[in-house]
Formats: structure tokens, sequence, C-alpha cells
């Protein structure tokens, strides 16, 4: 007999532990078993199928939706589970595009990894994929119809989580498509340009957007200075793709491996956030002198503030007149290097595919000119560094260049949830002790929750915080705010997670990503400087290259017309 805590997986007790799903339970028995649609953190869709398990009667349950039963017994690995997975795999090959080796996702596609391993050799029906359809219109992702295959995880992501709505299902039967409304290109619909659906994508269907040829163009002109800048949260995911574990801090190789493909100066956006932090900070205690009725909610995030344009146009006043970091930075080296003999091109490595759309806003582009020309993602620098041929573990770890070498833990750590206002916080506390600034760390502002609270006494006043990353959350957060609860700031990122969990990054489940998280954190550590107000080149820049230029280079002015004004 089977005591009734445990079920039989393939012949083996598994406890049960208030698994969700027979998928979880399958999961713990060390089973890995094949699927598409399923992803923990979306809700059950159940349409790949291909969790099929056989139970004690003969009858066939798919694993992500059915429950956990005490006593039961299922098979996952039959002559019969097996060829009905290859038979549904050779039914979406043959209405999908096979041309792998020239697809974005080649080598990091679930259709592909699952047709080698059921020893897919050959498909028995014709192919009735189209030409590739491409949807290039967006700045920030790629989408090809022709290489869709309905899992519904793009849907979910859009609907559920970000609760932007720009993507559905649309006809029935053999007709079913995923489209915009009215079947328009996505940059005419209301995408914010997060790029969630792209890190959910198990095939190439959805990815980012490609600018990778641009910056190669730019670093073969021998009459283009080509200055770089690396996003906080690059450093804990790039590593993965080169055999280091996940979440280690792999900067100092990053900057090696740039200068060797040519970039004539590398520098860390966290000197931008520094920057951030005393702007962000000041206007936060210019509005409490105040007593708003709203909080003041960052601008760090671009997906953000399109989200708050098209949705919330109202509340745009309370948003931070700060730049982003990536934007400030590249500001502050344009204005640097503006009597360079050269052509001055600078580029950003981010996390985020939005980042791509907010460089090309019209407010950021001076004269024309651009502060930030190409944005990639770290998926595109993967890219770069695999086709110079760079042994990217191997390489000697080096440091930024001068003069913006010098930056702050608080800067760093703007890469995950929670990271600007522990940053805020540090610069306004009165108490500058390092047991003060570790105490700031358990307020309430660490951790992966997608709505986090805090209070801080500041002075002999209570500030009240709220810290949301995935947009829903950011939804459901502004309606409360709406109905009357009170906020002193409000921090919010788009990813889930924050700019560790960006559509840019390379994709891991969402308990993983935490370990991007701590990485920084250990960065943070390991930082002789842990508050920005501490950085001796904040001060060098205020007394130098900012004086009487403060508002032009750092700040800028949103407007609800979906376009933004620079700020006088």
């Amino acid at each position: 007999m089977i005591n009734q805590e445990y079920m039989m997986v393939d012949g083996i007790p598994v406890p049960l532990e208030g698994e969700k799903n027979l998928l979880e339970v399958i999961r713990k028995a060390g089973i890995k078993l094949p699927t598409f649609c399923y992803h923990s953190e979306l809700s059950i869709y159940g349409a790949c199928r291909m969790c099929m398990v056989e139970n004690e009667w003969g009858g066939l349950d798919a694993a992500c939706s059915a429950q956990p039963r005490a006593g039961a017994s299922i098979k996952t690995n039959t002559q019969r589970l097996r060829r009905y997975r290859k038979n549904i795999l050779e039914l979406l090959l043959a209405n999908h595009c096979r041309d792998c080796t020239t697809c974005q996702n080649n080598n990091n596609c679930k259709l592909q990894a699952l047709a080698d391993r059921f020893g897919i050799e050959g498909v028995r029906f014709p192919n009735t994929a189209d030409q590739p359809k491409l949807d290039t219109s967006s700045r920030a992702i790629t989408r090809d119809s022709n290489k869709c295959i309905l899992c519904g995880d793009c849907v979910r992501m859009c609907n559920e989580v970000q609760q932007v709505g720009a993507i559905d299902f649309a006809h029935r039967g053999s007709n079913m498509t995923i489209s915009c409304a009215f079947d328009r290109p996505i940059a005419e619909s209301n995408c914010v340009g997060c790029g969630q659906c792209a890190a959910v994508c198990p095939t190439g269907a959805i990815v980012v957007k490609n600018d990778v040829h641009k910056v190669w163009a730019d670093l073969d002109d021998p009459n283009a200075k080509v200055t770089v800048q690396i996003a906080p949260a690059v450093r804990v995911a790039l590593g993965r793709a080169f055999n280091l574990g996940e979440g280690e801090n792999a900067m100092g190789k990053i900057v090696a491996a740039l200068r060797r493909m040519g970039f004539d100066e590398v520098f860390d956006t966290s000197t931008g956030a520094d920057l951030t932090v005393l702007e962000e900070s000041n206007e936060l205690l210019n509005r409490l002198a105040t007593n708003p009725d709203m909080p003041l909610f960052t601008s760090c995030c671009p997906a953000w503030v399109r989200y708050c344009e098209q949705n919330h146009p109202e509340l745009l006043p309370h948003v931070s007149s700060c730049k982003s970091p990536m934007q400030m930075f590249g500001a502050i080296i344009k204005a640097q290097y503006s009597t360079s003999e050269r052509r001055q091109v600078h580029v950003a490595v981010m996390p985020c595919t939005a980042k791509k759309e907010e460089a090309a806003r019209p407010e950021f582009a001076p004269g024309g000119h651009p502060d930030v020309d190409h944005v990639i993602t770290t998926q595109e620098l993967i890219h770069m560094i695999r086709e110079s041929g760079l042994v990217f573990e191997e390489l000697e770890a080096e440091a930024v260049d001068a003069p913006f070498a010098a930056s702050t833990g608080a800067g760093v750590i703007f890469g995950v949830t929670g990271g600007v206002t522990e940053a805020v916080l540090r610069r306004l506390a009165g108490n500058k002790s390092p047991s003060a600034l570790r105490a700031i760390a358990f307020e309430g502002v660490r951790g992966m929750e997608g709505v986090k609270e805090t209070r801080i006494l500041y002075g002999d006043r209570q500030l009240r915080i709220a810290i949301v990353s995935g947009l829903g959350n950011a939804a459901a957060l502004i309606e409360r705010i709406k109905a009357g609860e009170h906020y002193d700031f409000v921090e919010v990122m788009a990813c889930p997670g924050g700019c560790v969990s960006g559509a840019g990054q390379p994709y891991v489940p969402q308990e993983q990503k935490a370990q991007r998280g701590k990485g920084l954190y250990a960065a943070d550590l390991q930082s002789c400087l842990k508050r920005s107000e501490e950085n001796p080149l904040m001060m060098s820049l205020y007394s130098g290259l900012l004086k009487g230029r403060v508002k032009e280079l750092l700040h800028v002015h949103y407007a609800a017309n979906h376009t933004a004004q620079g700020e006088e």
C-alpha cells in the first residue's frame, strides 16, 4: 500500500507537499516533462498537450492542469506517449519554417530542442509553411507569425502579467493567429515595448529587434569614436551564456570583450544611476515640502513611462522629470566629447527592449542627434562576442575608462526591483553609519515580490513607499491610489523582478532571476562607495560639465500626447 501522502510516478513514490499540478510532482521526481505552453508565472492553458501522462486506468491527462491525487499512479514515458509527442512535433513542424540555421532563436528554441530530444529525423507531412511574415514596425521586437505554434504564452504574458493587451488570438480553427487589434502592425498598437512576450516565446515567433549590424558598421568606421555604457543588470545575466554561474558578476570580462571588439571607451551605467539618485531624491524632497496628494513615480523604466502615457496620462505630472540613467549618461558623454574630431557614436548595452524605443524618442535627440545612437540587449552582446570568436570565460577582467570610472553600490542595485528605492533612501537617511545602511536593506525594499510596501521615518515624518514590478501590479496599485490610498514615493519597473528580468536578458524561470538580484547586491557589498553622494565624480560633474546645464542634460518633461518635450 502507498502512503496517502504519496503518489507513484513511473513506479517511484513521490511525496505530495502542496504541489498545484502533476507537472510539479513529476519534476520533483527528477523527470523533465516536455512543455511549450507552461510557465509557472502564467495561468494554466494546456494547449500544447506535450505534457500528457497515462493514468492508472489508461487515460491521458495533461500534467500541467491535472491535480495531484494521493495514492494515484501515473506513467510519463510509455511507447504510446512517445509516439503521441512525436506526432505533435511533426504536425507543428509541418506548419513551421525550418530554416533553423538562419533563425535568430537557433539553439535557443524549444521546438528545435524537443525535435532533437525525440529524434525527429523527418516529417511525414508536407511543409505548409508560408513565406516569413515579418512585422518589423517596432523598435523593440520583431514578429514572424510563420514561426508561431499558438502556444499562447505571449498572449497570457501581455494580458495577465502586464495587462497591456496589445496582442491576442484572432480567428478560429486552422485560421487562428495571434495578432494586434484589426491585424495592425505592433507599432500601431498599445504595445509599450517591454518585450516580455519575446521573453516567453518558445520559438522565434517574437524575438528582440536585432541592431547588431548597425553597431558593427560604426565600429568599422575609422572616422567614428564609439563609446559604450553597460547597464547594471547585464553583468549578472550574460555570464550564463559562457558557462559562468547564474548571477555571477561578469562586468570585468564584459569590459574586456568590448575593448577587444573595438569600442574606444567603456563605461558603467551605474554612474548615470548615481546622477539619477541625486536628482530624484532632491525632487522627492521638493515635493514633500508641498504635501502633494499624489506620490512621486520613478521614471527609470521607459516601458512604464509609455504605459503611463497611454493609460494614465493624468499621472504624468507626478512622474519624475529625471531622465533614465541611460539617457542621463548618454547626454553627459555626448557633451563631454562634443569637440571630438571624429563622429561621436554612443552605444548602450541594456537588459531591456524598451530602451531601444526610449533612445529613439525625439526629446532625447537634441538637434536631431541622439544622445544614445544604438541600444543593444544582453542577448545581442552575447551574439557579438560569439561572432568575434572571443573565449569569454578566459578573458582577463578589466576596469572601465576615465573620466567616468567612479560609481557606487547604490547605482549598481538599480538593476533589481527595489534598488532605486533603496538607493534613494540611502541618500535621504540622516544616519550614514554602516549599521544604518544595513538596516535599510531590511525595511522591506528587497525581494522579488511584485508588490512591496514600506514605511520610513524621515525627520519627524513617516514616508509611505510602494515598490511594484510588472505592469499588472502597477495598474492595481494605481487604482488603489485613485481610490484614496496615500503614498509618497512609488518605484515602478515594467518587468517582473526589475531589470534583471528584462526581455533582452537570457531567459530563465522566475525562481532563478533572484540569483541575478543577489549578484547585484553582492557587487554592492564589494563596492567601497555605498551612497551616490559619496561618489567624487558627482561633485566634479556638478561643478564642471553640468554647471548651468542640469535641467538640459538630466531632466525631461513627458507630455500626454505620447511624446516628450525637452525641459527648458
